[in-house]
């Protein structure tokens, strides 16, 4: 191995370990359990320290596609330089310092594919304009969809003719069917991605579109059930949990596509360093964004939690069930998403 090249790796390495640590304690850190503190669900430092968590688990199970994307799927005909990656992660984490520095979210997707892009045409590279048109289609429906969606969500829980103890499950019952359909890193045959879904059709060893269907819907009406029951015997608190169970997947969402941003420029390069797996790219990413959780997000969590606004339970249900949705659909795409 050419000990120059293996010099340029670690000084890129701990670019992406600092582009990590920013996207931790940055908006990435703090959106999924800002809208739980802002409600008294929660305090800062504990959803700090739970978004680490999940986050970290999030980047393990769910980095690759976003990884690949950013790595390899926004310019065409060239492989990044040790010294563009390096750019491109010093760019786009000093920007996001600033918003940390400040209390103001800064767009992490928006910065670092930006760079990407930028750093690889100035080196020669080709547009890939299916994926810029992919992408730029996600980024402006976000705020519609996502808006649209919280926003009639968030109309229909206080009304008298439609109690919390139904739509609050019939919503959770819905995201349980969708994680049950969203890919998980080894949970396929061998060493394969799988979900949730075709795990249990193996364990029951049936298969088929129709036993999927059975199987999706058994898993959200049982989590449906489950929270039905919890809401119906203390309502406040039912709905809390609900909160933080929603919180927990936003994070976990965050992780398998924000590690990809300070990951995927990376892996271009470990095809030259064999010695390196992309596994253990995501893991390092991972707990980079998990050490920012930990260390750098009650600062923003603060900001988003009580500067910005202040929802109460209901209202930040609302706004978390699309926030999951848009997420799994980006991570799915692979395209990188702001949270």
């Amino acid at each position: 191995m050419d000990p120059a090249l293996l010099v340029l790796f670690v000084g890129a390495a701990l670019a992406s370990l600092f582009m990590a640590w920013v996207i931790g304690a940055g908006s990435s850190g703090a959106t999924p359990f800002a809208p739980a503190v802002g409600a008294n669900a929660i305090g800062t430092m504990r959803a700090a320290l739970l978004v680490g968590v999940f986050g970290f688990a999030g980047a393990v199970t769910q980095g690759g596609n976003v990884s690949e994307a950013v790595g390899s799927g926004l310019v065409g005909g060239i492989d990044l330089p040790v010294a563009g990656v390096i750019l491109v992660l010093v760019l786009g984490a000093g920007l996001m310092a600033v918003g940390i520095t400040t209390g103001i979210p800064i767009a992490t997707a928006f910065t670092v594919t930006g760079a990407v892009i930028g750093v690889g045409l100035a080196l020669g590279g080709t547009p890939v304009w299916p994926k810029y048109r992919q992408v730029a289609a996600v980024w402006l429906l976000t705020p519609v969809v996502g808006g649209g969606v919280a926003f009639g969500i968030a109309s229909v829980l206080p009304r008298p003719d439609a109690p919390e103890r139904c739509c609050v499950p019939a919503l959770a019952g819905l995201v349980a069917a969708v994680l049950a359909n969203v890919e998980f890193g080894f949970l396929g045959a061998g060493s394969a991605p799988g979900t949730l879904r075709g795990l249990a059709q193996r364990a029951l060893g049936v298969d088929g579109v129709a036993w999927g269907v059975a199987v999706t819907a058994a898993a959200g009406l049982a989590i449906a059930a489950v929270v039905w029951w919890d809401v119906g015997r203390d309502e406040e608190r039912g709905l809390r949990r609900v909160l933080l169970a929603l919180g927990s997947l936003v994070a976990f969402s965050a992780g398998g596509s924000q590690v990809g941003l300070a990951v995927g420029p990376l892996l271009p390069l470990i095809d030259e360093l064999r010695a390196v797996s992309a596994f253990a790219v995501l893991v390092g990413g991972g707990l980079g964004m998990l050490v920012g959780s930990w260390t750098g997000a009650p600062r923003m969590i603060k900001s988003l939690a009580q500067d910005y606004s202040s929802l109460g339970p209901r209202r930040s249900i609302s706004a978390l069930v699309p926030s999951f949705l848009i997420a799994q659909l980006a991570v799915l795409l692979g395209v990188p998403v702001s949270f």
